[in-house]
């Protein structure tokens, strides 16, 4: 399976509310011209070195490190970097970097320091106020940040073998299978 395969499945999760960018690197939307999503660096540089750090900082709030690797090991940022260059266009990643600038602007009147300095707790609860459209646009950079950050993680190799469990060819069908039993669930 790659990644292009588990995008197209990722696409039937979130329907007609994935956002855009996604829906191109799946082959759902026309891109033309447009690379494959896993081929070398970003084309342009999308973040400030300031933004990237908050973008992998709160990637790790969504999909956190617990007893399976979180986002930054998954490489969810780069992921994220890289579908924002090469998939998607400037009205694409407008919110995503106003969404930004919101969040580090509420942390600094809020607790008096950057957003990517704040602790895990105070930037949940920036996530928060964005999930609840309490900052300006924060709904909707919510709602596309945490797609990119979905799928940037289950379509890795740490969110398909570790998270999840990876049977190419699973075994055959028990209808009397015990639920109890069920450890992870599986990808093919």
């Amino acid at each position: 399976m790659d990644r292009r395969d588990a995008l197209a499945g990722m696409v039937a999760m979130f329907g007609a509310q994935i956002f855009a960018p996604l829906a191109r690197a799946a082959g759902v939307t026309p891109g033309a011209g447009m690379p494959v999503i896993d081929q070398g660096a970003p084309s342009v540089q999308v973040f400030t070195p300031d933004q990237r750090a908050l973008m992998s900082a709160l990637s790790e709030r969504v999909m956190p490190t617990t007893d399976t690797p979180g986002a930054i090991a998954a490489g969810v940022p780069a992921y994220i970097e890289k579908l924002l260059a090469d998939w998607a266009v400037a009205e694409d990643r407008e919110p995503i970097l106003s969404g930004l600038a919101e969040i580090d602007a509420r942390s600094r009147q809020d607790y008096g320091l950057p957003a990517v300095q704040a602790k895990p707790d105070q930037q949940d609860a920036l996530l928060t106020l964005t999930m609840n459209d309490a900052l300006p646009g924060g709904a909707e950079f919510f709602k596309a940040f945490r797609q990119m950050v979905i799928v940037g993680y289950y379509t890795s190799e740490i969110g398909i073998t570790q998270e999840r469990e990876y049977l190419p060819v699973p075994s055959e069908y028990n209808g009397a299978f015990p639920y109890s039993q069920v450890n992870k669930v599986y990808s093919a």
